[in-house]
């Protein structure tokens, strides 16, 4: 059972920034346990405000339910309370019903509402299932709007009326303008978090419109510069946020942007480029080539360089 309550949660997380860990698996594609909780703790060392458990980059979509709720359990009993654990749900309301009592049991201190699987819905449909997730748990909810669950601004400030535990928004599609009309109907009733891919490239526009924290995938893989990033967009450093996003950021887009999926594959293989080797990613996913792994190495390197070059300033 959390310890936290909805408000509770909502305000950690909105303090600093946050991260999806990887799912880690072996070669047999099975959920690598040791491994995921090593992961974990060595993230915990960071400045880290939550971390989503069976999220986006923690391949939620291949997961099975009961693979979800062990994610989530072990998630919990590693971090012990270091940091927020947001579970993730999805797929149709009857079972991202049964994910959040799941996340409840395991202990989690939220949920992530990702996207109901495939079907485009009108916006009466996408309220009845997010309320009725709502419903189900007492834990705080985060509302993903993304992909084929974009709720409007009047959707939004209704749900907010019905689910006292509805309590972050969190943007997938980068639309400013609705982004701004959800902010000026709600103002502080939510938590407002950046979930674009990449995040880092869109913070510190997204920070100027009051959206104080995002979620970055790169934590994974490079947490000591992706919490300096954080702290130089917090404090407004155009310049710093400039270098970051010109050495490191852009470089890994390209990498990225080849083929579809890369935004999660480029992640694991980050993993196993700093020898914490999280295993594949799992179908319908494809991970990175030998020339493509060799360049992001290269990447990894330079920025390690640049580092041990500041240092010795």
């Amino acid at each position: 059972m959390s310890k936290m309550t909805p408000h509770e949660m909502a305000q950690a997380i909105g303090a600093g920034l946050l991260s999806f860990p990887v799912t880690p698996f072996d070669a047999a594609l099975a959920f690598d346990e040791a491994r995921y909780r090593s992961n974990l703790d060595w993230l915990c060392g960071y400045d880290v405000a939550g971390l989503f458990a069976a999220g986006g980059t923690g391949e939620f979509f291949s997961l099975s339910p009961a693979e979800v709720e062990k994610v989530v359990s072990v998630a919990v009993a590693e971090t012990r309370g270091r940091v927020p654990v947001i579970a993730g749900a999805g797929y149709g309301t009857a079972i991202a019903k049964d994910l959040a009592a799941a996340a409840e049991r395991a202990g989690a201190d939220g949920l992530l509402l990702l996207p109901p699987y495939l079907v485009h819905s009108e916006q009466e449909g996408l309220m009845a299932h997010v309320e009725a997730v709502c419903a189900s748990t007492k834990l705080g909810v985060i509302v993903y709007n993304r992909d084929n669950a974009i709720l409007n601004e009047d959707s939004v400030a209704r749900l907010a009326g019905r689910c006292p535990n509805l309590v972050g928004y969190k943007d997938g599609i980068g639309d400013i303008e609705l982004m701004t009309r959800i902010q000026s109907r709600l103002g502080d009733r939510l938590t407002y978090i950046g979930g674009l891919p990449t995040a880092e490239t869109f913070a510190l526009p997204y920070l100027e419109m009051g959206v104080t924290t995002y979620s970055s995938a790169v934590f994974n893989f490079i947490p000591g510069f992706a919490t300096r990033f954080y702290a130089a967009v917090r404090r407004r450093d155009r310049d710093a946020v400039a270098a970051g996003l010109k050495a490191f950021i852009l470089p890994l887009l390209a990498i990225r942007n080849r083929k579809k999926g890369y935004p999660v594959s480029i992640i694991k293989a980050g993993m196993k480029v700093i020898g914490r080797d999280s295993g594949p990613v799992r179908p319908p996913l494809t991970d990175l080539d030998a020339d493509e792994l060799a360049q992001l190495a290269a990447l990894v390197a330079s920025l390690d360089e640049a580092d041990r070059r500041a240092a010795a300033e």
